[in-house]
């Protein structure tokens, strides 16, 4: 779509919001970006993404140590394309110390999801400065790094949203006023450390993130300084870096608030692999450590990188089954093994039809699922039976491959888990409850003979992780339809009037890892599940009932005669909606969209827990 129409049909309601989205998501030049996004200031949050019943908008703040008058925009406008509704807001210039430090703030006033910090060299370096000593240097770096770390300090006890730096790049010139190589190698040295210190602060505080992007930058080649404008306007980036910092940034919030993709179907002929194992038979298809071979190979080289880090892989190929087990099996030079696939569609079928298979066997939806194919006539099969999916056209060289499908960021998570590093056996394992549970004469049989072991414990340093990660990518059993943030989830955890628990699952064929958390605020009459989340991989066994027993046990012990849940129907959680009732709470009020149940922690009650499932508790 042509920019002028794009904005016309922005401003004038013209064009269906989807593709309003693509057009925008389409756009390369910064330029273009800038005047979208400042076109969509004016306009409702939802013009170009649509937001659901009890949803809002995300809030996003724009701080900086010098204008965001170009890079606000730009976010709006990258957001909007990757398909979160945003308000974007920000104020002034050079206001980063200001709006982190002051409680009155407008940037606190605003509450918001996500602050992005924007840096830049001088304001560690001082924009009069004349240092040639490194040491001396450092020195003043590192004051400027301390004043850094209380802003953050003070920003994080005040507001529970995600806090955005970055790595900050160093314009040339500071190297080349430097005479003495050894100096220019010392100046370096010492920027790094101040790198090094900002990427420490994700580490030190769960709230906060630090995107890399001096070495976005590098790997980019974008020019980071236009000095007239930036004596000129004081604008210390070029619009290119302008840009690339807003899509990184769009990727982010993508990943902590929006829902990543689980699922990479891959095609193999010309994809995963150079040519057709059915013409050139699979002694002859290029793979190895030789050109064109080689960028196939490092393609499965990513893709395992990606396997290892929970994404889950599958293959959908027009191809004979026993051939291609065959070639995962037994060549040389391969890195992706048949094991390391969860789900396979080999066969003759169309490809659309090829995924909806895949998405059924593996439980997911096919929004959660990214294609990869060279066939032009494939993907764009499955652009339009299935535009939910997201498309790779991997065509061309295929030393370009690898870089492609990863580009796009379709699988970016804030932080990886212990049970993302293990999903691909845990589907395994699944596949073998699915043939067990095929032997046995009943349903009773096969949940007795499950061996069900179920642990709850308090949620600590090391379960947080996945528990806000299951609140951003749980829908079916996500009783109030609601993710937390790191920061959040940390703060109820060790609060007195708060408890946050996981829970663990495991049986005959293995462990099933944090399947789930609750949510729980302590009143001194009543206990409330503020919300619970299980993943849909453990239904139909009873657990969500036997957690709900010791919730119940646990508010019981500490004196609550009430039991209080709350319920929002989002559309998508309709498995979890007879939740409540089933367990005998009764309904006692509905605020706005919000249901209210309660049941009395009466010593009679039923209990809730099934006999075939064996629970131990830290709670």
């Amino acid at each position: 779509m042509d920019l002028d129409v794009l904005l016309d049909h922005l401003q004038h309601d013209g064009g269906g919001a989807a593709d309003l989205r693509a057009a925008i998501a389409a756009l390369t030049s910064p330029a273009a970006l800038l005047d979208v996004g400042e076109v969509l200031a004016e306009l409702p949050a939802d013009r170009v993404v649509p937001i659901g019943p009890g949803e809002r908008p995300l809030r996003v703040w724009v701080t900086g140590t010098f204008t965001i008058d170009r890079v606000a925009p730009m976010v709006r406008a990258a957001l909007a394309g990757a398909g979160i509704a945003a308000e974007v807001r920000g104020a002034g210039f050079d206001r980063f110390s200001f709006d982190l430090l002051d409680p009155q703030s407008p940037a606190v006033a605003f509450d918001p999801d996500v602050t992005l910090c924007v840096l830049h060299d001088d304001h560690f370096l001082g924009i009069d400065h004349t240092f040639v000593d490194p040491q001396e240097l450092r020195e003043v770096i590192a004051g400027r790094v301390a004043d850094v770390r209380a802003a953050v300090s003070a920003y994080a006890t005040r507001l529970p949203g995600t806090l955005v730096l970055h790595t900050v790049p160093l314009t040339g010139s500071e190297h080349r006023a430097l005479r003495a190589h050894k100096r220019k190698a010392a100046l370096g040295r010492v920027w790094r450390e101040l790198n090094i210190a900002l990427l420490e602060l994700a580490e030190q505080h769960a709230q906060v993130q630090v995107l890399d992007l001096e070495m976005m930058q590098i790997d980019r080649g974008s020019r980071l300084r236009d000095e007239r404008i930036y004596r000129f306007a004081s604008l210390p980036w070029t619009p290119s870096v302008e840009a690339l910092y807003a899509a990184e940034a769009a990727r982010l919030c993508i990943a902590t608030f929006g829902r990543p993709a689980k699922c990479l179907v891959l095609d193999l002929d010309n994809t995963l692999w150079g040519g057709v194992i059915g013409d050139d038979g699979p002694t002859a298809i290029q793979v190895g450590r030789a050109y064109p071979g080689n960028g196939h190979r490092d393609l499965q080289r990513r893709v395992k990188q990606l396997q290892a880090q929970g994404v889950l892989i599958a293959v959908a190929s027009k191809n004979e089954q026993q051939v291609v087990r065959e070639v995962f099996d037994r060549h040389p030079e391969f890195v992706l093994r048949w094991p390391d696939i969860v789900a396979s569609a080999v066969g003759w079928e169309p490809k659309d039809q090829m995924l909806r298979s895949i998405a059924d066997e593996l439980n997911i939806g096919v929004d959660s699922l990214v294609f990869a194919d060279d066939s032009p006539f494939e993907c764009d099969l499955v652009r339009r039976s299935l535009p939910d999916v997201q498309v790779v056209h991997l065509a061309g060289n295929p030393a370009a491959f690898a870089s492609r499908l990863l580009e796009p960021g379709f699988f970016d998570v804030p932080d990886a888990t212990e049970v993302d590093r293990d999903r691909t056996r845990m589907y395994h394992a699944a596949r073998e409850r699915q043939a067990y549970s095929a032997a046995t004469e009943s349903p009773h049989d096969y949940l007795h003979g499950l061996g069900l072991r179920l642990s709850v414990r308090r949620a600590d340093d090391y379960t947080l992780p996945r528990l806000v990660q299951l609140t951003q990518r749980t829908n079916q059993f996500n009783l109030v339809g609601s993710s937390y943030t790191a920061a959040e989830a940390e703060r109820m955890s060790v609060s007195d009037r708060h408890r946050v628990y996981g829970f663990e699952v495991s049986d005959r064929f293995g462990t099933e890892g944090i399947v789930g958390g609750v949510w729980v605020g302590c009143g001194d009459d009543a206990w409330t599940i503020e919300n619970m989340v299980m993943s849909c991989r453990v239904f139909s066994r009873g657990i969500e009932r036997a957690v709900l027993q010791c919730v119940a046990d646990a508010a019981t012990q500490d004196g609550a005669a009430y039991l209080v849940g709350k319920f929002r129907p989002t559309g998508r959680n309709r498995p979890a909606a007879r939740f409540y009732p089933d367990c005998g709470f009764r309904p006692v009020r509905t605020l706005d969209t919000t249901e209210v149940y309660e049941l009395p922690l009466a010593p009679e009650r039923p209990a809730l827990q099934p006999v075939w499932i064996t629970v131990t508790r830290e709670m």
